[in-house]
């Protein structure tokens, strides 16, 4: 008899708390659920910056307006997060709760190193992106890069290979392409047109591929060697082109006479 009057007992009293529990539980869901915890701020800040150049505040609210869901209790910050990560110049967004109805938004920006393809553009990190062009300063003239899918990160570290290059001879690269067969050609700021070859970096994104005659670095500074003394014989005369894809020298087309050299 003992044992079940204590056995009565302990049913009782977890029945119970339970109870209480189950009270407690929806008390809190209520509380929750009040206008009081409702999102009504948005703190929006640039992630290494004063102020931002290209993302608009007001875009991100706009973007975010009916497409998230939830107090500051049931909102998904993840969901959130790739919502302003689809908005134009936005390259990585955290997002946080800040009590008791506010989300703090830090956003890293898209920072635009050149012209991608057609209509994209590609960043410092060799990422291709799209955002409205017309947005960038009047003052920036930036390089028109071109190149096979999954290729930006090469043709980025091919693009800055040529121009530590050619700086010392106060010429900047204005186009880098790589063309399906994975071969590169270039121009450079007076017009004239380089062309490269294969690599064995290309020939890595396409297993089929072969390598040139010559590694891709070693036919550029065979032809930057010879720069100034050919530019000495061709007084003034602008180089149209210059094929470096032979094992042992390289061919120039010249421009016309009448052509100035225009090289800056």
């Amino acid at each position: 008899m003992f044992s079940d009057a204590r056995l009565t007992n302990f049913i009782a009293n977890t029945l119970a708390l339970l109870a209480v529990f189950a009270l407690l539980a929806g008390l809190v869901a209520w509380v929750a659920q009040r206008p009081y915890f409702a999102i009504k701020a948005l703190e929006i800040e640039p992630a290494k910056a004063d102020q931002f150049s290209y993302v608009s505040p007001a875009t991100v609210q706009a973007t975010i307006a009916g497409r998230i869901h939830g107090n500051f209790f049931s909102i998904s910050l993840d969901d959130t997060r790739r919502v302003i990560e689809s908005v134009p110049w936005v390259r990585h967004a955290s997002v946080r709760r800040v009590w008791p109805n506010t989300l703090a938004v830090t956003i890293e920006e898209q920072q635009p190193l050149a012209l991608w393809n057609e209509n994209q553009m590609i960043n410092t990190w060799g990422e291709a992106f799209t955002a409205n062009q017309g947005e960038l300063p009047d003052n920036v003239a930036m390089p028109q890069l071109n190149g096979p899918d999954n290729s930006e990160r090469l043709v980025v570290q091919r693009y800055a290979e040529i121009a530590r290059w050619f700086a010392p001879l106060n010429l900047h690269v204005r186009e880098v392409t790589l063309s399906p067969r994975y071969a590169w050609e270039v121009q450079l700021s007076d017009g004239m047109r380089l062309s490269l070859g294969r690599d064995p970096a290309a020939d890595a994104v396409d297993p089929h591929g072969r390598s040139g005659a010559l590694p891709f670095a070693a036919r550029i500074e065979r032809f930057v060697q010879v720069w100034p003394k050919l530019s000495e014989r061709l007084r003034g005369r602008k180089i149209r082109t210059a094929d470096l894809r032979y094992p042992n020298g390289f061919a120039i087309t010249l421009a016309s006479v009448s052509e100035k050299s225009s090289a800056k």
